[in-house]
């Protein structure tokens, strides 16, 4: 099972989501066989990242796209958890500031980028000035066309400096969005997930596939790919990302840092004596 290989988007290609099932399960026989598979790999990623923290040569920054109910909020409450709170931490882009609109688009992004030994999650990304802003017109199309070529230059430029990126678009059916929303508004917990902008972006849907498959086409890079997660079953969206991280934390060749203490002397000195006492 290796979801990278199922799930990325060739550097390059041009992308339609039509040719993409969200329904799919990865061949996974049963929900509760994906279940097992995902708290096996939760349990593997726990010492990975606190080695990561440990020895500082290595970030990792986590992209979740989806359009609205598509799972950003669950795959950072199923996946991330497995993760120490100490070096992890979540960071959402919604309007900008007038402080941040001052500078450019990529500036407030920068100053959330994770540190050595870090995991960075944004829920909602750098890839919102090239989703909303193209969708609703906040800027020309002069302007959000340029920022393709902006994003892959940063994103380049932070793997050149230690930053391991993941990126995942979770793909939802319209139905399945439907679908949640309804669950929502009959859940007294969840109602306040759900708002009337809700339901006014989906007239939009078109506008919003097409404002994705141009931003998978333009920005999966052999330094930071995109992953399409089909996110109808959401036990399959939470198994497949996890897949994912676990293999680019794999990948960075993590290892425990050497002490920077005489251990023997510690044991010596200090052990020795404990047990005397």
């Amino acid at each position: 099972m290796d979801f990278r290989k199922k799930l990325a988007i060739e550097p390059g290609s041009t992308v339609s989501l039509a040719d993409i099932n969200p329904e799919q399960d990865g061949g996974i026989e049963s929900k509760e066989e994906g279940k097992e598979k995902l708290s096996g790999i939760l349990d593997e990623i726990t010492p990975l990242q606190e080695m990561l923290y440990a020895e500082k040569k290595h970030a990792l920054l986590i992209v979740l796209q989806g359009i609205d109910a598509a799972g950003k909020d669950g795959v950072c409450w199923h996946v991330i958890r497995a993760m120490n709170p100490q070096g992890t931490y979540v960071a959402s882009f919604k309007q900008p500031t007038e402080v941040e609109k001052a500078h450019d688009f990529l500036w407030r992004v920068h100053q959330r980028v994770p540190a050595m030994g870090q995991v960075a999650v944004f829920n909602r990304s750098h890839y919102e000035d090239v989703l909303v802003a193209r969708v609703h017109n906040l800027v020309s199309k002069q302007v959000w066309s340029k920022r393709y070529h902006e994003i892959n230059n940063f994103e380049e430029f932070l793997t050149e400096n230690g930053v391991t990126i993941v990126k995942f678009f979770l793909y939802i059916s319209k139905d399945e969005q439907l679908e949640r929303f309804e669950k929502r508004l009959e859940d007294k917990d969840r109602q306040w997930k759900i708002s009337a902008s809700d339901y006014a972006e989906r007239d939009r849907w078109d506008e919003y596939i097409e404002a994705y498959e141009a931003m998978l086409s333009h920005c999966s890079t052999a330094h930071a790919p995109w992953y399409v997660i089909p996110a109808n079953r959401k036990w399959f969206r939470n198994l497949a990302a996890a897949d994912i991280i676990h293999r680019a934390m794999l990948d960075m060749q993590i290892e425990s840092p050497r002490p920077t203490v005489d251990i023997d002397e510690i044991y010596r000195r200090y052990h020795h004596a404990v047990r005397e006492a």
